[in-house]
């Protein structure tokens, strides 16, 4: 989904405030003035801007003072998103993100009239431009930079967003792995890149694809309390290949007994998609319609890795089983976990780890421990202990056992 502008601006508090990076989309605001009709707003010159975003987040002189549409009860500002008067009219969604002396602004397209305000979650631009924004955050933050520093990369800017956003439409939100091809071009020749993607990669055309699943579960034992799980995953993606039209087709088929997907977020560089994937929703009942794939994505590929797709499965058993068992004894406690791979579900992971979080317990300053098969590590916040299972061995049924203390237990670990 486009985005009509992006900006940067300066404030130190005292000052007036400065725009230190613009860039607006004339294809995208006619785009707006079509969808939005009568509650259509233009953008008004970047001073102006900058004059009533700052009025409206309370960073004027005037801040000190009553505002009765900015200050009164009924109104409770709970996101980074803002509505600003200006004198086309109502300007919404702003997207302002204050970090240090800068504030990171969008204007995402809405594709529907904004009289009345359309809720937020059915904005898909929404998520794309705080993503695109978190990606400029990112790049131009990257490490301690100095003034120096800020100033080289807000000269490259321009040239990493027509990359990263062409014509309005964001392709890739990680700036900061964007090849610079700028450092052959001194800063004080004016350098204009043209609107399409110009650059293209070197090395042996390969496409790399991970699939990564985590399952949060609750498991009781018990007859009265029903078992809870949740199954989320995330496919990553990173393309090598010759050539400027980078057009990739990606596509996912479940198994023979697999649930079809749900929830399903791709990332902004996927070009088109059959609606009918999106219909199906953890928040609505499944039944026979939901679709089942095949699950293709089509899309223009950024430089680095990247987040092809995010989703949920409602699969009908929880796909590890699990007994845990702790007892405490002053500052001592002891564990005991079982784990097993339930039957219907086939061993295809890489790997498998289980953490043993324990929180309000302070840092672990010692722990014994016999794994039966794996290693047990501390984290590195030394607050939960991670056993890191054996792929081959996550068919089976095992336990984790003390050598130092009655079984079963897994680990006598000392607290602070």
């Amino acid at each position: 989904m486009p985005v009509r502008g992006l900006w940067i601006l300066s404030y130190q508090s005292g000052e007036c405030g400065s725009v230190k990076f613009s860039r607006r989309y004339p294809t995208v605001e006619k785009r707006a003035k079509g969808f939005n009709k009568s509650s259509y707003a233009s953008i008004p010159e970047d001073e102006n801007l900058l004059k009533a975003l700052l009025r409206e987040l309370g960073l004027t002189g005037d801040s000190e003072n009553f505002v009765e549409y900015r200050d009164n009860c009924s109104r409770i500002t709970k996101t980074n998103v803002h509505s600003l008067t200006v004198p086309g009219g109502k300007l919404w969604p702003i997207l302002a993100i204050p970090d240090g002396d800068f504030i990171y602004v969008c204007l995402p397209l809405v594709e529907q009239l904004l009289i009345p305000t359309p809720p937020l979650i059915n904005i898909n631009s929404i998520s794309e431009a705080f993503a695109l924004l978190y990606g400029i955050m990112k790049f131009i933050n990257s490490k301690h930079s100095t003034e120096t520093d800020i100033s080289s990369k807000m000269a490259q800017l321009a040239h990493l967003v027509t990359r990263a956003c062409p014509l309005g439409s964001p392709v890739d939100t990680n700036i900061s792995a964007l090849p610079d091809s700028l450092s052959s071009i001194s800063t004080n020749q004016s350098y204009k890149a043209p609107a399409w993607r110009t650059s293209k990669q070197k090395g042996k055309a390969q496409i790399e694809v991970s699939i990564t699943e985590k399952v949060n579960s609750t498991q009781y034992d018990k007859g009265d309390d029903s078992d809870t799980w949740q199954v989320y995953g995330t496919v990553s993606c990173k393309c090598n290949l010759e050539t400027i039209n980078q057009n990739v087709i990606v596509g996912l088929n479940l198994p023979a007994n697999g649930s079809p997907l749900q929830d399903i977020l791709v990332h902004p560089c996927v070009t088109s998609i059959d609606s009918s994937m999106l219909i199906s929703s953890s928040v609505a009942a499944t039944d026979d319609s939901a679709f089942n794939g095949p699950y293709k994505f089509p899309f223009i590929p950024p430089f680095d890795w990247f987040q092809l797709c995010y989703y949920t499965s409602q699969v009908p058993v929880p796909p590890i089983l699990g007994f845990y068992q702790m007892t405490e004894e002053g500052h001592q406690v002891q564990i005991s976990v079982k784990l097993k791979l339930h039957e219907s579900i086939r061993n295809v992971f890489d790997y498998c780890e289980a953490k043993i979080p324990f929180f309000n317990k302070g840092q672990i300053k010692h722990f014994e421990h016999k794994a039966s098969h794996g290693q047990l590590e501390l984290s590195k916040e030394k607050s939960r202990l991670i056993w890191v299972i054996a792929r081959e061995l996550i068919s089976s049924e095992y336990y984790i056992w003390n050598s130092k203390a009655p079984a079963p237990v897994l680990c006598r670990s000392f607290f602070d």
